[in-house]
C-alpha cells in the first residue's frame, strides 16, 4: 500500500516503487516515471534524486528549445563583443565592418538555427569580390560555433561555394624593373627611398617598415628587431572616423629578427639620426604616404604603377632563385608556415624558368653523348 503523499507503494514482486510527474515543456505533456529498490528507504532516497536529475534535464532542454530561436544578430552582437576583449583591435574592426556592412541587413531577421548553405547563398548572391565572399562566410562560421558553444547547439558549418575566379599570385618585379628601380633609389638618395632599399633587403611589411624604431636596429650585431606595425583603423564607436593605430604585428610569427646586409647597414648609418622613429621623426609614418612616395620613385624610374607590397614578393623571390631554403625566407617574412611561402610569395622569374630549361637542354646533351659512345 502507497504511502500518502509519497507516491511510495509496494509491488507484489517485493520491490518499492516510486513514482513521479514532471510536465515536458516541449512536448506540452506530462510525463510519468517510476523508480525500483528493494527498502522503502531506498526508492525514498532515489525518488528524491531522480526527480532533481530529472526536472534538471528538463529545463535544459526547455532553454535548449528556446534558445533555438535565437536571432543571429543577438548571436553576433555577443560574439563581435567576445572579440573585442580576446583580439587585436585590427581583427575587432575588421571582422565588425564585415558583419554590418555585408551581414547585418542582408541577414535581416534570421535565426542561427536557419543558417544553411542554401538560405546563405540566396542573401549574398550579390556581385562580390572573392576576398570579401570569403571574409562573409569566414564571419558567419565564427558566429555559428561561438553560438553552438555558448548555447550548447548543433550548428552545421557553412561551406563556402567554389569561386569562378582563380588568384592569381602578386608579380615580382622583374630583374629589368629592379636594376630601373634601383637606379633611380640610389640617385640621390633620401629617407623614402632608403625605406624601399629596405624592404627590397628585408621583405617588410608596409606597416612594418613604417613603425621601425631606431632602437630595432642592432648595429653591432647586423640585426633588425621586428615587433610592432602601424595601421589606419576605423575609430572606436566610428563608421566614417579613422586613427593611425600603433600595434603587435600581425601574428606571434611576425615578431621576428632579421639580419642585415652590409649595403643595408652602411644606408642605415648614413641617416642615423636622433630621432624615435626611422622615417617618421617622432611618429610612425602614415602607410599611404609611404605608399604615394613610392608612386613618385616609380615614376622616376620610368616604372608602371605598382603596390608597395611588390617589394615583399621581389625579396622573396630574389631569395629563392639566389638558393635559400624556404624555412629561412619563411621566418624573415614571419609566416606561420612554410607552405604561406610558396603559394604566396615565390613566383620563380621567366629568366630562372628559362635557366631550368636551359640546363634540361645540357643535361639532355650528355645523356645522348653517352649513348652514341
Amino acid at each position: 500500500m502507497g504511502r500518502h503523499g509519497e507516491n511510495i507503494r509496494k509491488r507484489k514482486d517485493g520491490r518499492w516503487e516510486g513514482r513521479y510527474s514532471l510536465y515536458d515543456e516541449g512536448k506540452e505533456k506530462r510525463i510519468y516515471c517510476s523508480v525500483y529498490a528493494k527498502t522503502y528507504d531506498e526508492v525514498k532516497k532515489k525518488l528524491t534524486v531522480e526527480k532533481n536529475l530529472s526536472k534538471k534535464l528538463l529545463t535544459e532542454a526547455g532553454k535548449k528549445q528556446t534558445q533555438k530561436d535565437i536571432p543571429l544578430d543577438d548571436a553576433a552582437m555577443e560574439w563581435l563583443a567576445e572579440i573585442q576583449q580576446k583580439k587585436k583591435l585590427s581583427t575587432y574592426v575588421k571582422y565588425s565592418l564585415i558583419y554590418h556592412n555585408h551581414i547585418q541587413k542582408a541577414f535581416q531577421g534570421a535565426k542561427i538555427t536557419e543558417l544553411t548553405d542554401i538560405f546563405v547563398a540566396e542573401r549574398i548572391s550579390a556581385p562580390l569580390s572573392n576576398s570579401i565572399c570569403k571574409s562573409i562566410y569566414c564571419v558567419l562560421n565564427q558566429i555559428l560555433k561561438f553560438a553552438s558553444r555558448k548555447y550548447c547547439i548543433a550548428l552545421t558549418v557553412l561551406s563556402k561555394p567554389a569561386s569562378n575566379t582563380r588568384n592569381l599570385p602578386v608579380k615580382a618585379l622583374s630583374q629589368k624593373e629592379q636594376k630601373k628601380l634601383i637606379a633611380a633609389l640610389y640617385h640621390e638618395t633620401d629617407l623614402y627611398k632608403m625605406a624601399v632599399l629596405l624592404c627590397l633587403f628585408t621583405g617588410l611589411r608596409l606597416g612594418e617598415v613604417c613603425a621601425l624604431k631606431w632602437t630595432d636596429i642592432d648595429f653591432e650585431n647586423k640585426l633588425l628587431t621586428i615587433n610592432r606595425t602601424v595601421q589606419r583603423l576605423y575609430a572606436d564607436g566610428y563608421r566614417t572616423k579613422t586613427t593611425l593605430m600603433e600595434a603587435e604585428p600581425k601574428n606571434e610569427y611576425s615578431i621576428r629578427e632579421i639580419p642585415l646586409s652590409n649595403d643595408a647597414l652602411g644606408l642605415l648609418i648614413q641617416f642615423k639620426d636622433d630621432n624615435n622613429y626611422i622615417f617618421g621623426r617622432n611618429r610612425p609614418v602614415e602607410p599611404r604616404t609611404m605608399q604615394n612616395h613610392f608612386k613618385k620613385i616609380l615614376a622616376e624610374a620610368e616604372l608602371s604603377d605598382k603596390n608597395f607590397h611588390i617589394l615583399r614578393h621581389t625579396f622573396s623571390t630574389n631569395c629563392i632563385e639566389g638558393g635559400a631554403d624556404v624555412k629561412s625566407l619563411s621566418e624573415m617574412l614571419g609566416h606561420s608556415n612554410v607552405q604561406t611561402t610558396l603559394n604566396r610569395y615565390v613566383h620563380p622569374s621567366m629568366e630562372a624558368k628559362r635557366r631550368h630549361v636551359d640546363s634540361l637542354s645540357v643535361f639532355y646533351g650528355r645523356i645522348c653523348d653517352q649513348i652514341s659512345v
